[in-house]
Order: structure tokens, then C-alpha cells, then sequence
């Protein structure tokens, strides 16, 4: 049987068994009441800690990275887990989110909600049994069929709805042209005309790292302070932003529900919330490295170890588009202006067991800020609804003074009882 008849196969047994549900097996060690996360950090909540950490040290002024423990699994870590149990319990989350994106859907389409309490162990709806029976199938298409790489996910004949379409859509669209050939596909269009230099990977970097201010305007980066507003879901909160070379960051967020803080020291990070102060795990550290970092978008070059590039359309633009792998096997693609040459959008692809995360950033109204310009606006994606939303800022300052001690984790409020 071809790929495209299995790929058929799978779509109807979908189609025949309903439903791939965001309801994996989560459970914490108690049903208890757990609340939304705040929505700029998409697993902030303190029940979904991760085990892993990273030890850091510092010795003759390097930075020495210690091996991490080693992070518990899914089963280890949680209640009445049946098939993902032996994946590292930080994948859980990411996981979910990929399969409520992929249906459209939300955490009680699978797991039971009783007045605010949630039971992740409860068995009760059958949407959770469906949910593992498909997870089953899909780990297992892609590990016979495409030598287990994740060819399939949920997404793969869900596409956003909670049951996959398994008939064709009439009338069918018009075939896209084929590359070097007419809009009516006759052979030899645009033959003859004359090849044009193409620009390499690096071309498209230095053409970036001049369009922003140029490399000495970076390297005087030391500092940077960014105020405005976060809004997702129609709600507008306060954010301030203070970063410090080279991977220091302060993130504060104040909403109607209090006022939440994460940071990073270049060592170790932290958050902290009305309900108390914690390490951050190594998920949710990654978050801050990834979004609020100060040269993360600045110093691109030495963030990947191989790059490609291709010509595409972005709203319009012609836009240059450089594909690169990281370190630790992470894609990421980025978007130039062809005619500015600034960078426009970036998405990074995070594997899984059952399928690849998305994340994407767009960045607007770039502003000249002491001959750096800096995008004002930043719109931020992502598979889980606490990630997407706009971050606006109103003013940004570069070298302005920041106070080191705010980068490191504040002590835990006290608990003794006020005295008489």
C-alpha cells in the first residue's frame, strides 16, 4: 500500500473513532483547584513544574553548565498514565497544547472539571479513552511507516476540527502552476529570461545586522528598558521588560489578577506570583531565553550551527527566508524584508513524540532608538491560547541604568503568623 493510501487509511479510522482529544492523561497527586496561567508565561502555573533543572556554575569568569538531574517521566511524575509515560514529564504540556490546537478544542473536552476542581485521573469521559487509543496509532504509524520520524500528528487529518474530514470538498481548487511554467502551465514560460545573482544566507544576515544599525551599534548594547502593554484575549496588562548583557532579563506583568515576575540571572531563573516564589524548570526557562533576551534577535549568526535560504511572499513582500538548525536539533525559519532588509518574522519548531510545535513571532513598527532600531510591536503565536497575543511597547531605552540585583531571585515572603 503507498504513503498516500496509509495516510488515507489513517485519516478514516480517525474519522470512524471521532476524536484525538487534548485529553492526555495529567494528573497532579490531589484533584485540586487549578488556575489559568498568567497569560504572558503559557506554563507558569506551579502544577505543571517540570523535575529537570540546570545546574550552573561559575569558575575564573566562565560559565560552566553541570550535567541537570535526571528529569522524572510522565508516569513517574503523574497519576493513571497509560501511554506517554515514558517521555520526559516537561513534554507534557507542549504535547496537550499541540493536541487542543489540532482539534480546536480545550481542556474539558477530555479531562473532568467539577465546579473548578479539576480530576486529571478521572477516567469518566470517553473522549480520554479515544484520546489514547489515537496517540497509540499515531506513535505507531510513525514508527513503522516513516522509520519513526514524526511524519503524522493529530493535525495531520484533524486540521483545527474535532472530527477529520474524510471526503473530498467539491468543486476542487485549481492545481498550482508548476515551478518555470506558465499560470497555464505551458511548458517553457519564462524561458530565456536572465538568471539573476541570488543572495547567500549570510548575505541576508549582514544586510540585517546594517538595516538594525550596524555591528558596532550592537555591541554597544549593554542594557535595555522596554514598557508597555500585553494584550491577548482582549485583555490589556502593563509589561516592563529589563534585560542586561549578555542574557540577563527581569519580565513584570501586572494584571487584574496581581502582578506577576520572572527573571534570570544568567545563572538560574525564577518567578514569582501571589502564590509565592519558585525556580523556574527547565521549560519555562527556556520561555524566557527564547522571548525576552536581549540579543536574541540581535546576534543571529552564531544561533545556528547550519542555514539555507529561499525566496517566498510574505503579506505581499518579497521576503528572504533563512531556514537554520540550532543547537540540540530545534529549526527555526526567519523572515527578511527583501527591499529593507529587516528581520519581519521568526518561527521555531519544537519536536515532540507526537507531533512538531510551532512558535512564531512578527515584529512591527520598527522605531529608531539611539541608532538601533528596534520593532515596537511584537505579536507572538503558539499552539496553547495563553501564547498568543501583542506585545506594544511605548518606550524603549537602550544603556539605560538597571539594577543588578533585580535579575536574581527575591527571598520567599514570609509565612510566620503577624504577632500579637
Amino acid at each position: 500500500m503507498s504513503i498516500t493510501r496509509r495516510l488515507f487509511a489513517i485519516c478514516l479510522g480517525l474519522g470512524l473513532l471521532s476524536l484525538i482529544v487534548v485529553g492526555l492523561e495529567i494528573s497532579t497527586t490531589t484533584a485540586s483547584t487549578v488556575k489559568q496561567p498568567t497569560v504572558l508565561f503559557a506554563s507558569s502555573n506551579p502544577a505543571w513544574k517540570s523535575a529537570s533543572r540546570e545546574s550552573v556554575v561559575r569558575r575564573s569568569g566562565q560559565r560552566l553548565i553541570q550535567p541537570a538531574p535526571a528529569e522524572k517521566t510522565i508516569g513517574e511524575a503523574r497519576k493513571n498514565i497509560h501511554v506517554l509515560k515514558d517521555f520526559p514529564d516537561s513534554q507534557l504540556i507542549p504535547m496537550m497544547n499541540l493536541m487542543a490546537a489540532s482539534l480546536g478544542v480545550r481542556c474539558t473536552f477530555c479531562h473532568v472539571n467539577n465546579a473548578g476542581q479539576w480530576d486529571f485521573a478521572s477516567d469518566d469521559k470517553p473522549e480520554k479513552k479515544t484520546a489514547r487509543e489515537m496517540i497509540t496509532m499515531t506513535l505507531s504509524v510513525n514508527k513503522t511507516t516513516f522509520d519513526g520520524r514524526t511524519e503524522v500528528s493529530c493535525f495531520t487529518c484533524h486540521a483545527g476540527r474535532t472530527n477529520p474530514v474524510s471526503v473530498l470538498v467539491l468543486p476542487l481548487p485549481e492545481p498550482a502552476p508548476r515551478p518555470g511554467r506558465g499560470a497555464a502551465g505551458a511548458p517553457g514560460a519564462g524561458a530565456g529570461q536572465a538568471a539573476t545573482s541570488q543572495p547567500t544566507a549570510d548575505d541576508v544576515l549582514n544586510k540585517y545586522v546594517a538595516a538594525i544599525g550596524g555591528q558596532a551599534a550592537i555591541d554597544k548594547l549593554k542594557t535595555r528598558v522596554m514598557k508597555g502593554t500585553y494584550t491577548t484575549g482582549g485583555n490589556s496588562m502593563n509589561l516592563e521588560i529589563d534585560q542586561s548583557a549578555p542574557d540577563k532579563v527581569h519580565v513584570t506583568l501586572v494584571s487584574p489578577q496581581g502582578q506577576m515576575e520572572r527573571g534570570y540571572n544568567g545563572s538560574a531563573g525564577w518567578e514569582k506570583t501571589p502564590h509565592g516564589v519558585n525556580d523556574l524548570a527547565a521549560p519555562q526557562l527556556a520561555e524566557v531565553k527564547s522571548g525576552f533576551t536581549l540579543f536574541r534577535d540581535f546576534k543571529l549568526k552564531e544561533q545556528f550551527t547550519r542555514m539555507s535560504l529561499r525566496k517566498e511572499k510574505l503579506d505581499g513582500k518579497d521576503v528572504n527566508v533563512i531556514t537554520g538548525a540550532a543547537q540540540g536539533g530545534k529549526r527555526e525559519r526567519l523572515y527578511f524584508d527583501a527591499e529593507t532588509g529587516l528581520l519581519l518574522r521568526r518561527i521555531s519548531y519544537t519536536q515532540t513524540p507526537i507531533g512538531v510545535i510551532p512558535e512564531q513571532f512578527d515584529y512591527e513598527d520598527y522605531r529608531d532608538v539611539d541608532g538601533v532600531k528596534i520593532p515596537f510591536t511584537l505579536k507572538t503565536g503558539g499552539v496553547d491560547n495563553f501564547s498568543n497575543g501583542t506585545r506594544k511597547f511605548t518606550e524603549i531605552k537602550i544603556n539605560a541604568p538597571v539594577d543588578d540585583a533585580s535579575f536574581n531571585k527575591p527571598a520567599a515572603p514570609s509565612t510566620a503568623p503577624p504577632k500579637p
